[in-house]
């Protein structure tokens, strides 16, 4: 005999609860936010610390190719982005928010710790080269085993904080409310089992075979979603590209601010960061509500992302232009590793630009997947993102070494390459996908929108 379905809905209801996720949830409310904001803050300057200044450490420490340490960097910045993941899989699933950040926190402080002793000890590290010498040894395997251990135990702690922290203080404001959105997979999976699929004893033959209609309309909405998620991931490649070509070529420019202070190259990233918190800022208290009262419309989430595609494109232009502008200055100078009399600062108008796109994109991106994403996998759409940042990482280096292996526009020292060249590379391929976007985007109709067209059909009915 079948249980009824609010007995079913009333277990389910007691499972979440004894869940980690539910056991973690205290709603703690505002006493609990200073020291949620004060762990995250501190997270996020230590890892900002270390993750901004690795190429050049590399370069300068470990005597590494400037090239070979934006792979790296490149590299490393993907797991950190794809870590975040499986540590909020953890979380929901095992142990809970609070356990994932301390446990998560403890390894970024220990993987800290030992990129501080490859800085403080010697022999962590190679020889430094002697000034203005050709010959520089690299460092030993030993070296390299433990700096890579160490960037390791720091990216994978940093990484299993970055989506729980959120959640966590999210939680601390929770209220307990119905969880009936949370049950309809389960409830529709128990009306969709006939009596063919049951043993004698009740239980399900052969669940594996079982496939209910909202399971087959999930995974339509999925398949329909995946060529715009494409999209994402192409143009996060050229915005990968830029910021490890960016702190090279702040390496070569002059970074003098005033008489006493040097921008240290790893600082150019604050560019960006500086015009992305400018613009939301902007646009969410000042640009959308105009548009809602002047116009009566406001930016859908795919408009949104669809400036923020042209924004990278003119950004990648100006970058191969700013660069370009730089290899004439070092080639009328005739010096190879002096660094060019041209500003940092004019580096400055190009991340400025993509800040101003990310502002546009990513929360254009992150509001579109949440507000489509089937109702069961809402806490996925989330991390949908963070994937396609990642997969960039790694397609960021593919297509560097594809420049390597056919050009010669990216040696080791980049005043003898070409790299306005390879920004006019990423420039095509963020015009292309742009195009490309443009098309998935006319093609695509929103779900929710739909929906909402149809209930007010039937209120017109029913009137």
């Amino acid at each position: 005999m079948e249980k009824p379905a609010v007995q079913c809905v009333d277990e389910a209801a007691t499972k979440v609860q004894s869940s980690p996720a539910a056991r973690s949830n205290n709603n703690g409310g505002w006493i609990s936010f200073p020291f949620i904001i004060g762990s995250m803050a501190g997270l996020s300057l230590a890892a900002a610390g270390w993750n901004n200044n690795l190429i050049v450490y590399l370069i300068q420490e470990f005597n590494m190719s400037s090239v070979s340490a934006a792979k790296v960097y490149n590299m490393a910045n993907g797991c950190s982005t794809i870590f975040p993941i499986l540590g909020a899989v953890v979380a929901d699933s095992f142990l809970g928010c609070f356990s994932v950040i301390w446990i998560s926190s403890f390894i970024s402080l220990l993987g800290a710790l030992l990129l501080t002793f490859t800085a403080a000890i010697d022999t962590l590290r190679p020889q430094k080269c002697g000034y203005g010498s050709d010959e520089c040894r690299n460092a030993s395997t030993s070296q390299l085993t433990f700096l890579y251990a160490a960037l390791a135990l720091a990216y994978l702690g940093n990484g299993g904080t970055r989506f729980t922290i959120g959640s966590m203080g999210a939680n601390q404001f929770q209220k307990p409310k119905h969880q009936a959105i949370f049950f309809n997979w389960y409830l529709n999976r128990a009306a969709l089992v006939t009596e063919g699929d049951k043993k004698q004893d009740g239980l399900i033959a052969e669940p594996w075979k079982l496939c209910t209609v909202q399971q087959v309309e999930d995974l339509k909405t999925l398949i329909k979603l995946f060529p715009l998620w494409t999209t994402g991931l192409f143009l996060y490649t050229p915005l990968v590209i830029q910021a490890s070509l960016a702190i090279l070529q702040a390496l070569k420019m002059d970074r003098r601010f005033g008489s006493h202070f040097k921008i240290p190259a790893g600082s150019v990233v604050v560019f960006t960061l500086i015009s992305t918190c400018i613009t939301i800022t902007f646009t969410d208290r000042v640009l959308f509500p105009l548009l809602n009262r002047c116009i009566r419309s406001s930016l859908t989430p795919l408009r949104r992302v669809g400036i923020g595609h042209l924004l990278t494109v003119v950004s990648m232009a100006l970058s191969a232009l700013v660069e370009s502008k730089r290899i004439k200055i070092v080639k009328s100078h005739h010096q190879n590793n002096v660094a060019a009399p041209m500003s940092v600062f004019l580096l400055a108008p190009q991340l400025a630009i993509t800040g101003i796109g990310l502002a546009f994109h990513s929360p254009g991106y992150a509001g579109f997947y949440y507000q489509e994403f089937p109702a069961s996998l809402k806490s996925t759409s989330t991390a949908v993102v963070a994937v396609f940042v990642g997969a960039a990482f790694y397609l960021g280096n593919g297509v560097m070494d594809l420049v390597q292996s056919v050009t010669g526009w990216l040696p080791e020292n980049i005043d003898n390459g070409r790299l306005d060249n390879v920004f006019w590379v990423v420039c095509v391929i963020g015009a292309a996908n742009s195009v490309y976007y443009l098309v998935c985007a006319s093609l695509y109709k929103y779900k929710n929108v739909d929906q909402e067209v149809n209930d007010s059909i039937d209120k017109i009915d029913s009137n």
